[in-house]
């Protein structure tokens, strides 16, 4: 008995290489896009829960990171044998030319902050459901604090991500948040949604929002937004120092300082306020 084929059927035995291939490649780069995602999700995870959430073979998941690992867009702790994002990321987002603006615009501003307040400030944006740090200067005394260029930080547990998620509507950060979830990083985090919530509001009321130990145990953070010339919130300053001598509602001055300086960034870029 002869099976039913559809006139454009192809012999028995035989594929459309141009077809398989093309699946194949798809499949491919969907798989990929996936592990991103979960890394992004995660923070970092190892080929075994990688392969158990996509339902695939250990193998192929370590297929997929190592091909990932080659083109810098993830990378291994080897010390926990777990995978997080590269920095192939960071170059990807920096390429676009509106981003590379804001940090040529910005970078004199953040050394007169650094070498005034004598800690770390950094410029941010959002990527990929992260505040990505793209540009950094360090005053005398942040010395031996992080070195954050290039760091793809939670944006719940950060003052640059808090006022990066306020100036979204309420779906985007929902969507945002849906995919990133609300880890406690330390016992400080915000890990209820209605309480950043209530962060949030204040941040946009207030123009600046806050950190205290969420991100790490005994790191202080705040940060101001920088507008395009439409007035949408593109990117974040903030600076941050160690607890025992950073409190940026306690430092005169520093504040107005700093939303000074947003706003000049901001105005170099084109924003006017109105």
């Amino acid at each position: 008995m002869v099976a039913d084929r559809s006139p454009d059927a192809l012999p028995a035995g035989l594929t459309d290489p141009e077809s398989s291939s093309s699946r194949g490649g798809v499949q491919s780069v969907d798989r990929a896009i996936t592990v991103l995602e979960i890394l992004a999700r995660t923070g970092g995870a190892g080929v075994s829960e990688i392969a158990d959430e996509m339902g695939v073979h250990k193998s192929t998941a370590s297929r997929l990171l190592s091909a990932l690992d080659a083109r810098d867009m993830a990378q291994q702790d080897h010390e926990r044998g777990k995978y997080q994002l590269g920095f192939g990321i960071l170059r990807l987002a920096s390429s676009i030319p509106g981003r590379l603006n804001v940090a040529a615009e910005a970078r004199p501003f953040l050394h007169a902050l650094a070498d005034k307040f004598q800690e770390t400030v950094n410029l941010a944006v959002l990527r990929s459901n992260f505040a990505v740090n793209v540009d950094q200067a360090m005053g005398p005394s942040a010395l031996a604090t992080s070195d954050w260029m290039g760091s793809l930080t939670p944006v719940h547990a950060t003052s640059s991500g808090k006022i990066l998620l306020a100036s979204l509507d309420t779906a985007e950060r929902g969507q945002i948040l849906k995919e990133s979830g609300q880890p406690a990083l330390t016992e400080s985090t915000v890990t209820s949604r209605p309480a950043l919530e209530k962060q949030l509001i204040a941040a946009a009321a207030n123009g600046f929002a806050t950190s205290y130990s969420e991100l790490e145990i005994g790191l202080n953070a705040v940060a101001v937004p920088v507008r395009d010339h439409r007035g949408v919130t593109i990117a974040a300053i903030s600076i941050s120092g160690p607890a025992f001598r950073f409190d940026p509602k306690a430092i005169p001055g520093l504040l107005e300082e700093l939303k000074q300086t947003g706003e000049q960034v901001s105005e170099k870029l084109g924003y006017r306020r109105r």
